[in-house]
């Protein structure tokens, strides 16, 4: 095949954007329309940001028109003095044109690239913008980047503004629909990254709107709504050297991760950049030295204890940052990291040295978080170990589940679900006087769904933290290994279980001491968590396994039948319930270090079609999955004879 001039072809900016759209915007679908009306939004914070616009206004219309109006300045409409033609058209319709590059326009844009405005008029079916300046209003209308009607004059205008409208064009974007949940964040948190601004987002059905006086302080105590705080109120500071500027707002909890926001000019940056790793090395280096005398013979914290719980939120504001590519998801500009540590450096010890019970809150959570995370570590450690050799160690469930019962019933929702703890109490069989025990307690929910059905409920667990949890809700709660249950046999009217049977090697063990300690006729009412069918059971192991390292047995339901029949229990039958668990707030824990997390969530993203075909689980529009998960009651008897 012949190669030469005639096959080099020459593309106008608007023909390239729409042959190859993701070079311009990132992604196609709803990331795509995202950032096409993020694109226009921007413009108008940029606005803001130069102290000439309070107010954005946001609105979507049923057939996916999206309309953003402010009152800034109004982009320029007198005639370009290199083309003639009014300025305004040249923004829309040649890429790298704008008003941001240099001079004295805009001090610290987020629009850098002269790529935006027209990207989204070169991606849109239907396309228009009206500008309000000097009392007159002038429009101009587009479709898929070619102009339809000029910019012209079209009457009398109060006021100042852009009001920009755009559709999406169907035969790039299909059926895509703008993100709302990412948006309304997106939009409030503009609200608090500017102070005084008016922002709205108005919709067919609904509307929103923020005026945030309280800055960035109010970002981090709005997404602390609810949670556990270390200390009352946010640490603030902010901080400059030459032109460029840092704030800071952070607040730790006793969560488990960590919850970051970042933005430079007021564009949110996800996955950080040269400012975010600036402010982590200042936060590792005045906590480690807070923390120098309170750290035992071998311990060492690391960035990730110090993180753990923390909602921070970072801007920098700068003339002309660099970022990783027009979708702007992290600053590039490493010259800054330097500074930012010094200045956010500088903030943290101000606040310490002005309030040492703060300074001593802090540093306490940040050991909290260093010691769980070496006990995780013992744990997964003598886990693989028990593994390989087929034996208990108790120290293991101790460590682990000790820990954990600090937030024992937010760390799940099947926990305290009252449908699957009705499923239990649902199957009893026991005589109103009966005695009952809860093996493997945990907090006594369990136990405690049977009251009013039975007389007397004992809860047996390994650990003291989980025993002190299930006191409240039982008679009595002994500390006992379930493998040697320290009743006589014929003891108990009912034994109860949920959700530990996988987490034991050689489960056939307990299982014959339930039977044991039973009365004949006696009744076992046991929940598992099993997989739907022997085809998502080798995912959904995968899944499992990389929240909990001590997870062993992954039963099907008719492999408890088998195991409970190998005891010698008889009359067994069992209930299904399907329960939807939200799979972010599960693996939010102390137990499951971040890369697993991430592991867990590619497993999701990334099932087989015959998983997703047997296995229901949803990833929404916000990125939260939720699994419906499968629960069996089982329900087995004691010969009586």
């Amino acid at each position: 095949m012949s190669y030469d001039a005639q096959h080099i072809v020459v593309l106008s900016g608007i023909e390239a954007i729409r042959l190859r759209p993701t070079l311009f915007i990132g992604a196609l679908g709803a990331s795509g329309v995202s950032h096409l009306l993020t694109e226009v939004v921007q413009n108008a914070v940029d606005e803001a940001l130069a102290g000439h616009n309070g107010r954005i206004a946001v609105t979507g219309a049923a057939d996916g028109t999206w309309t953003v109006e402010d009152a800034g300045r109004g982009i320029p409409v007198d005639p370009h003095p290199a083309t003639g033609r009014p300025a305004l058209e040249v923004v829309v319709s040649t890429l790298h044109s704008g008003g941001k590059f240099w001079g004295g326009a805009y001090i610290a844009p987020g629009g850098l690239h002269g790529v935006g405005l027209a990207a989204v008029n070169a991606l849109s079916s239907a396309f228009s913008v009206e500008v309000r300046r000097h009392g007159e209003a002038h429009r101009l209308v587009c479709a898929r980047g070619q102009i339809l009607s000029p910019c012209a004059p079209v009457g009398p205008a109060e006021g100042r503004g852009t009001t920009v409208s755009f559709r999406p064009d169907p035969s790039i974007f299909g059926e895509a629909q703008v993100d709302l949940a990412a948006l309304r964040a997106r939009l409030q948190a503009q609200a608090f990254l500017t102070p005084g601004l008016s922002v709205s987002l108005t919709l067919p059905d609904q509307s929103w709107s923020w005026c945030e006086p309280e800055g960035l302080s109010g970002l981090v105590r709005s997404h602390n709504e609810g949670r556990e705080l270390v200390h009352p109120a946010p640490i603030a500071f902010s901080g400059a050297e030459g032109e460029v500027s840092v704030q800071v707002a952070l607040q730790w909890t006793q969560g488990w991760s960590e919850d970051a926001h970042s933005f430079v000019n007021g564009i949110h940056t996800p996955k950080g950049g040269a400012h975010a790793d600036g402010f982590n090395a200042a936060l590792l280096r005045v906590l480690s030295e807070a923390a120098a005398g309170l750290l035992e013979e071998g311990e060492a914290l690391s960035g990730i204890d110090l993180r753990e719980g923390l909602t921070s939120a970072l801007s920098l504001r700068m003339p002309v940052p660099a970022f990783d590519g027009q979708a702007k998801a992290a600053l590039a500009s490493r010259e800054v990291e330097p500074l930012v540590s010094r200045l956010v450096e500088a903030g943290l010890r101000a606040a310490f040295s002005a309030d040492p019970a703060l300074a001593a809150a802090v540093v306490g959570r940040a050991l909290e978080a260093g010691r769980a995370r070496a006990a995780s570590r013992r744990a997964s450690a003598r886990a693989r170990y028990r593994k390989q050799n087929l034996r208990v160690d108790h120290a293991v469930y101790r460590e682990q589940f000790g820990i954990r019962s600090k937030n024992w019933h937010q760390s799940a929702r099947w926990i305290t679900d009252q449908t699957l703890l009705g499923a239990h109490a649902a199957l009893c069989e026991a005589p109103a006087d009966a005695v009952v025990l809860d093996i493997c307690c945990g907090s006594g929910v369990v136990g405690a769904s049977f009251k009013g059905k039975v007389g007397h409920i004992t809860g047996l667990d390994l650990t003291p933290e989980m025993a002190a949890l299930a006191r409240t809700r039982l008679d009595d709660v002994v500390l006992a290994d379930v493998y040697d249950i320290p009743f006589p046999e014929g003891r108990f009217d009912l034994v109860t279980n949920r959700e530990v049977l996988h987490l034991f090697p050689h489960p056939e063990r307990p299982v014959s001491e339930v039977f044991r300690v039973l009365k004949p006729g006696g009744q076992f009412i046991v929940g598992q968590l099993v997989p739907y069918s022997a085809v998502d059971a080798p995912w959904f192991f995968r899944v499992l396994k990389k929240k909990q390292p001590l997870f062993y047995n992954n039963f099907l339901d008719r492999d408890m039948v088998r195991l409970l029949e190998a005891a010698g229990f008889v009359d067994i039958h069992y209930t299904e319930v399907l329960q939807w668990e939200d799979i972010d707030t599960w693996i939010d824990t102390w137990e499951t270090p971040p890369m697993m997390r991430h592991q867990i969530r590619d497993l999701y993203h990334h099932a087989p079609a015959e998983v997703r075909a047997v296995h229901p689980f949803e990833i929404r529009e916000d990125g939260v999955i939720w699994d419906c998960w499968r629960w069996c009651v089982f329900s087995a008897k004691k010969p009586a004879g």
